[in-house]
């Protein structure tokens, strides 16, 4: 039987995300942005809520298109504040509406969300070595900092508790613990890069 992070459980869909997503390096933008609105959502749920709501955020948000998430305007909040498939919070939307928007200013100044977000750390996935869950921390100077420069660009929702998280989840971050059987897998991923 395989060891792994004792926070994703038994549930297969947990199982499932922590096996082949979490920890591993994103690249393409729409991903990082889905992943951001993700993160944001889930500030003050467990993240196994957000992932069983996450096909429910796909259809509703146009695939995290931000392209077309940027337009979104009144009509579509309200849409979305009808929806129940998705966490019905009108700041929360309307970060998601802002932080599409902040995408797209970033693409223009620095040519890609992606490398922006990974300039942040020099382009190369932080290598944790935690041996306990109980030792990953909540944030760091990173997470700091991204926070700040998301802020600055005009981003909501987007705490150093959120972006570490994120961090965390686009494999910016290896916090597999060490027995863990991903832990020497996302390691190897990252040297690959």
């Amino acid at each position: 039987m395989k060891k792994r992070c004792v926070w994703c459980g038994d549930d297969p869909l947990y199982v499932a995300y922590h096996d082949n997503e979490w920890g591993v390096p994103v690249f393409d933008d729409r991903k990082l942005f889905e992943m951001l609105v993700l993160e944001g959502a889930q500030a003050g749920l467990s993240w196994i809520t957000i992932l069983r709501k996450r096909e429910n955020y796909r259809q509703a948000f146009d695939s995290f298109a931000f392209e077309k998430v940027a337009g979104y305007g009144r009509q579509d909040i309200e849409r979305l504040l009808g929806n129940p498939g998705i966490v019905r919070h009108r700041r929360k939307i309307e970060s998601t509406i802002k932080n599409a928007q902040g995408v797209l200013a970033i693409q223009e100044r620095h040519g890609s969300f992606s490398g922006f977000v990974w300039d942040l750390v020099d382009g190369k996935p932080i290598q944790n070595k935690w041996r306990f869950v109980e030792d990953v921390p909540a944030f760091s100077k990173e997470s700091d900092r991204m926070s700040k420069e998301l802020k600055r660009q005009g981003f909501s929702f987007v705490g150093s508790t959120i972006c570490y998280a994120f961090m965390q989840a686009i494999g910016m971050v290896n916090d597999h613990v060490t027995d863990c059987f991903r832990h020497q897998e996302v390691r190897n991923m990252c040297s690959l890069r």
